[in-house]
């Protein structure tokens, strides 16, 4: 068996079962940036930043992600089309081929961790075919330094086996793609998809079991960041929400931007090392912190280039949900350990593409847990095939597909924190206004930013009919006013001057809001409950 190592530790891959592979451990970027391209795995573009195509795969699969299903799981996850069960025997017997097949290649191994708060650190290892994978590892995870290595023992390991294609007759899988995460033995296991989102996504699908069970630690699908006068907000919001942009502020250190921890002692940590963002019509004058971070480290995935190797951003033809992944330190501002205290304001970030919900509005504590469970999003015309108008899309928690406990045990969490540290929670829309999707127009970036840091700084006022107007169908509170931004913008029905197709349209939606509660309404309680929409369409 060879290695090379860019320090003195050797290790030993017999105890995956790996015997006769040829592996490199613990490579810099650079060099695996070198060896991507000396494959023909990816091209540089004219900055010098790796851009690769993920192949068949351009996004996660969630059908294909399975759990095992044995005595730690059998009765703690929420079985059922998210958290799909995976017998032991069939894990076992997939796992035996897929090391078969990695035995044959040249691998690429790395060892890192997640949790930036040292009292919550989980130790990973991760097996690589690809080098560009590994290069993403090295971008997502946090590093150790080389002292940390010297007696590093891994307790999760993640096997990433792009080439591998299962036969989903013999080896239980729904087609030849899977990720599959197994709590007993440790392993998050993938194959058949080069999409690197699998690897993240599999350790924080893991760590969102781990935490709440044993460490009374609320994981999040969030981004976080610190303001000057040390407080800490979050930002709730599935893809496409702007969860990414709207925490990466110039003006407050960005503690990271999807994964975090909200510990007991009011402490907010990052689970990762780096930052991976959509790049869709990504713009330098609109985004420039992302915009800036895309340089040599970075890897691009799915994104389209000139003959010159100029990335246009606007190029969706590959897919819409071109990527980068860059290391954390690519941002300037950034808060070093990556933990924030004092957590004073949430917001949950929705892109109605219906066009009726507020700009921004305050909630109650009953109606955070509402909109908490609903995580409410909407799906445009084109994004999906079959898409020609708005479609609601709920995903419980800001991030169903990783959780596998049932969402309401999240919840509960999150309302006994929000009452424990008096934080204010936000409703931000920054989808459309003056219209659904196709007629109105989306929400300003500059207007969505003006309104979050408004909240951040106080400047909307207390809970107060004076300074709000109590939204007839949906019942939060809209500000009536908010500096720098036009007083008509706040009203998302002024916005529409047609206050019978905007009604009707609000209606529609607080109908599908209804529809997707009563899954949960059995586990919620009376005061979660009247947290949703309280006027009924017909």
């Amino acid at each position: 068996m060879k290695s090379s190592a860019t320090n003195a530790n050797t290790i030993s891959l017999k105890q995956y079962g790996i015997l006769h592979a040829n592996f490199h451990y613990q490579e810099e970027p650079e060099q695996l940036q070198k060896a991507t391209i000396d494959k023909n795995m990816g091209v540089e573009t004219s900055n010098g930043t790796l851009a690769v195509n993920t192949g068949e795969f351009t996004g996660r699969s969630p059908m294909d992600r399975f759990i095992v299903k044995d005595n730690i799981t059998k009765d703690k996850v929420w079985w059922g089309p998210v958290n799909i069960p995976f017998e032991s025997e069939k894990f076992d017997a997939l796992y035996a081929k897929v090391i078969d097949y990695l035995n044959e290649k040249e691998l690429f191994v790395r060892d890192s961790y997640a949790c930036a708060d040292q009292d919550y650190r989980l130790n990973i290892r991760v097996i690589n075919e690809y080098p560009w994978s590994n290069m993403f590892a090295y971008n997502m995870f946090l590093r150790p330094t080389a002292s940390e290595l010297d007696d590093f023992t891994p307790e999760w390991t993640v096997i990433n086996a792009p080439g591998f294609m299962a036969d989903e007759a013999a080896d239980g899988t729904r087609q030849h793609n899977f990720a599959i995460l197994n709590f007993t033995r440790k392993i998050a296991l993938i194959g058949g998809t080069g999409y690197t989102g699998e690897i993240k996504k599999g350790i924080f699908s893991a760590l969102n079991f781990i935490l709440p069970v044993y460490k009374e630690t609320l994981p999040m699908h969030c981004s976080a960041n610190v303001g000057k006068e040390g407080d800490t907000a979050i930002f709730f919001g599935l893809s496409g929400t702007g969860k990414t942009t709207l925490s990466t502020d110039p003006n407050r250190k960005l503690i990271g931007d999807d994964e975090h921890g909200w510990t007991s002692r009011n402490t907010v940590f990052n689970f990762e090392g780096g930052c991976y963002a959509k790049v869709i019509n990504l713009s330098q004058e609109q985004e420039p912190e992302i915009f800036g971070a895309i340089k040599p480290g970075a890897i691009l995935e799915n994104v389209v280039l000139d003959e010159k190797g100029n990335v246009d951003f606007t190029d969706t033809s590959i897919t819409q949900n071109t990527r980068v992944s860059y290391p954390i330190h690519h941002i300037d501002n950034i808060q070093l350990p990556s933990i924030g205290k004092n957590v004073k304001n949430i917001f949950f970030l929705t892109a109605d593409a219906f066009g009726v919900l507020p700009p921004i509005s305050k909630l109650t504590p009953s109606q955070a847990a509402y909109h908490f469970i609903s995580g409410y999003t909407a799906k445009v015309a084109g994004t999906e095939a079959g898409v020609v108008e708005p479609v609601p899309s709920f995903s419980a928690c800001f991030g169903a597909p990783f959780m596998p406990l049932h969402p309401t045990k999240y919840a509960e969490m999150l309302s006994k924190k929000m009452k424990e540290s008096g934080v204010d929670v936000w409703l931000v829309n920054t989808g459309w206004t003056g219209g659904p999707y196709g007629v109105g127009t989306r929400m300003k970036l500059k207007y969505t930013r003006a309104m979050i840091t408004a909240a951040l700084n106080g400047e909307l006022g207390l809970y107060s009919y004076d300074k709000y107007h109590i939204h007839s169908v949906f019942g939060v509170a809209q500000p009536r006013e908010c500096p720098g931004v036009p007083t008509s913008v706040l009203s998302p029905r002024a916005t529409w001057n047609n206050d019978e197709k905007y009604y009707t349209t609000a209606f529609k939606l607080t109908n599908a809001f209804r529809e997707n509660f009563k899954k949960y309404e059995s586990y919620a309680s009376e005061e979660i409950r009247r947290g949703g929409p309280q006027r009924y369409a017909f």
